[in-house]
């Protein structure tokens, strides 16, 4: 059995020192977004226990699936290679980059710089921007293969983009892991999913993705974005595909707003146990993270998947 955890959009806080000269750009909305919002509710702590949890319960391998920043500075890149060398080694960490880590242009190439180890595929190319993507790391019998939607938008957007090139090589690698009898998991930031997000936080080119999986299949795709608890289904070759969203990992719990069922979910991690049977893979998926106090991980949900 392959256990494989994943988390997504953790936002590492608190902000460095921002200079003035910074937020002469989108960074200005990011910025007071932060300081109003993010400081006060995606806490390092909250961070820090969900990840030792996870870590406590060995995984074979771990994905992260974009927003590890919040407004793109250098000193937040460098914050972020450190988190991810306390998360584990980049043979057994996936990492893909979400719209935060793309947050004005020239960030992108200097994240995917900064964190090459967990992002590059197992062909040791340099990835140095979209047009490098998809990316296959095999790990046993099961192959992810890494997308890329993150790219710059205007301020007060938070859209991704799916591409023609980058369909043509998600067809490719699909095709071929199928064909050698591999687990296939997809990892993108922006969820592939009609009307799963607001116009200004959507993925373009949405149908290519989904054109690809319908036509050569997979066994889960996983997305974060959202910030939300979500378990899709799309079509694949051999049936249905489970797309599966996961909460942010450093959302800290609130109580008034978990009663009355507003704002996002407090933070949580997935944990799915592959397997594989006489009728093909089994996925199921534990959910770990706050649910009555803000210092105690519990099981959430579980689901079987395949």
């Amino acid at each position: 059995m392959f256990r494989l955890a994943h988390f997504s959009d953790v936002h590492l806080g608190p902000l460095p020192k921002v200079r003035w000269r910074d937020l002469a750009s989108k960074r200005s909305a990011g910025y007071w977004n932060w300081r109003r919002n993010r400081a006060k509710s995606h806490l390092p702590e909250t961070l820090a226990r969900l990840v030792d949890d996870a870590q406590k319960r060995n995984p074979d391998h771990i994905a992260v699936t974009g927003d590890l920043i919040n407004i793109g500075l250098d000193d937040e890149i460098a914050g972020g290679a450190e988190w991810l060398e306390a998360l584990g080694h980049p043979n057994d960490v996936s990492v893909v980059c979400g719209n935060h880590d793309a947050y004005v242009p020239g960030v992108l190439q200097k994240a995917l710089g900064a964190w090459q180890p967990y992002v590059q595929g197992d062909d040791a190319k340099l990835v140095t921007g979209p047009d490098d993507y998809p990316l296959l790391r095999r790990r046993g019998e099961v192959s992810f293969i890494l997308c890329n939607s993150a790219e710059p938008s205007p301020i007060f957007m938070a859209t991704g983009r799916f591409r023609k090139r980058q369909a043509k090589g998600l067809s490719r690698l699909l095709e071929t892991e199928g064909k050698a009898g591999q687990c296939r998991v997809v990892l993108i930031h922006h969820p592939p999913i009609k009307r799963s997000t607001p116009l200004h936080k959507r993925l373009m080119g949405q149908s290519l993705f989904r054109e690809c999986i319908k036509t050569h299949g997979a066994e889960l795709v996983l997305h974060g974005h959202t910030h939300l608890d979500t378990i899709f289904e799309i079509p694949g070759a051999g049936g249905e595909v489970p797309v599966v969203g996961v909460p942010s990992g450093a959302q800290t719990l609130r109580p008034d707003r978990e009663k009355r069922k507003r704002g996002k979910p407090a933070a949580r991690y997935n944990l799915f146990n592959i397997s594989k049977g006489p009728d093909g893979w089994r996925i199921a998926m534990q959910e770990y993270g706050y649910r009555f106090r803000h210092d105690a991980i519990e099981l959430v949900a579980k689901h079987q998947l395949r």
